[in-house]
């Protein structure tokens, strides 16, 4: 099971608590120490100097056991280290000239060293000085090691750490609840999520969440537009064959009309076919996923061969409609999905055919560009209203709904070629002038390895 971010975060804040006691408790050991180490040493310095200033003057070196006692321990040693006096004889009276303090001394004039008995719990401290005679004076104590005062205060130490644990999980706890509930909230204002964000680094993910709102529901608006505009395309050459049929069945179709009645249902079964055949399409290249369906393949292809193929299959096409259809330009090479460029030259081509006039002309333009390959449609026909030029791509939409039904359009082959342009990651731009004709480019940038 995941854990939650309540518990995650209390974690967190509990470990940093007691990371926070741990480290506390080292730097306050360390300063303690340190703090006690210097008052030592600097009491004893005071001391040292004030018997060195009194030793001139002592008549025997026994009148120095009046300045030490049972805390201070007084040692004078001989610059060759030999011990000359001592009040107490604890340590023995071998030579002392290897200590550091005694070292330190002969050569600067002071010295000091910290020493401690892990036996006893105990710290010596030993400040010494050398006299104008060349002997040194050191002065040492004897201080209770800080692990010790420790020791003392243990059980303290101890009560304190639990209760501030105790403190510490109570209190990360409340303060977890109180940044998780804002967050938990922003779920019951998905609607409204951008005026319920409780903290600025929230920012970007309401915004994330916002826009897929609005992408979800202009999706689902298309969708519904795109049923609606299916069963009203279906709908009407479907009750054409069903009049004609009826009209055949019942008899009340004379003998004569039969033949025309076959044709006509004929012409609307293949407007059907054709309309049912953009759809499959335009779903498979426009998945609910986002991603296409219909399986591409990719390969190395000649846009001028695909320019000729379209204007050859389109040949026939055009004479009937009294147009003129040529392809020209130069060999042009993309990656892509040949079967797919077909198609999204063909429909161009016969969008082009179908919106012009008689006596106009469709020209077919492949060039080689800087920013990449292009294939290009040209037509002297009729042109698009500036108006209706940037949803000529939407599907069902027609700028002369007429003429398109009438020439047998499905009003999906525009958008059939916006598909297969982004699946190529090609890039669409249509200019147009009404009554001068269209020119839609289609620009194929290099991939990128």
């Amino acid at each position: 099971m995941k854990q939650s971010m309540e518990e995650k975060i209390s974690y967190r804040l509990l470990i940093i608590g007691l990371l926070s006691m741990l480290v506390t408790a080292i730097v306050c050991t360390a300063m303690f120490h340190r703090a006690l180490t210097k008052q030592v040493l600097h009491d004893l310095s005071i001391n040292a100097k004030d018997i060195a200033a009194a030793y001139p003057l002592l008549p025997e070196l026994s009148d120095l056991s009046q300045f030490g006692g049972e805390d201070i321990r007084l040692t004078l040693i001989a610059s060759d280290g030999t011990v000359l006096y001592e009040n107490q004889a604890g340590e023995g009276l071998e030579n002392h000239l290897s200590r550091p303090e005694i070292q330190s001394a002969l050569d600067s004039g002071e010295g000091w060293d910290e020493r401690t008995s892990a036996s006893m719990g105990y710290n010596t401290y030993y400040y010494a000085i050398r006299l104008e005679d060349g002997n040194v004076l050191r002065v040492a104590l004897d201080a209770q090691d800080i692990s010790s005062n420790y020791n003392d205060m243990l059980p303290m130490i101890v009560i304190s750490c639990i209760v501030i644990l105790a403190l510490s999980a109570v209190l990360s706890i409340l303060l977890t609840r109180r940044l998780v509930r804002p967050i938990e909230s922003m779920a019951d204002n998905l609607d409204d999520i951008s005026n319920h964000v409780p903290y600025r680094e929230l920012e970007p993910f309401a915004r994330a969440i916002q826009i897929d709102q609005q992408s979800r529901k202009s999706s689902e608006r298309l969708r519904r537009e795109f049923t609606a505009n299916v069963s009203h395309e279906l709908k009407t050459p479907l009750t054409s064959i069903s009049g004609y049929a009826e009209l055949i069945q019942t008899g009340m179709a004379k003998p004569d009309d039969v033949k025309d009645f076959a044709a006509k249902i004929r012409k609307e079964s293949s407007r059907l076919l054709i309309l049912i055949g953009d759809i499959i399409k335009l779903s498979e290249l426009d998945s609910a996923d986002g991603e296409p369906q219909v399986a591409a393949h990719f390969e190395q292809v000649d846009l001028m061969d695909v320019a000729k193929e379209c204007v050859s299959d389109l040949q026939l096409t055009a004479q009937k409609s009294y147009v003129t259809i040529l392809a020209q330009g130069s060999s042009a090479l993309v990656q892509a999905d040949r079967g797919l460029l077909v198609e999204l030259c063909t429909n161009l081509c016969d969008n082009a055919i179908r919106y012009n006039r008689a006596g106009g002309k469709v020209t077919v333009i492949v060039e080689n560009n800087p920013e990449g390959a292009s294939l290009t449609v040209q037509d002297t026909g009729i042109g698009i209203p500036a108006k209706h030029q940037q949803r000529v791509f939407e599907r069902f939409y027609r700028v002369d709904k007429s003429r398109s039904k009438a020439t047998g359009g499905t009003g999906l082959g525009l958008a059939i070629v916006k598909h297969i342009a982004m699946l190529h990651g090609a890039k669409l731009t249509l200019e147009s002038e009404e009554g001068k004709g269209t020119t839609i480019r289609v620009l194929f940038v290099p991939r990128k390895t």
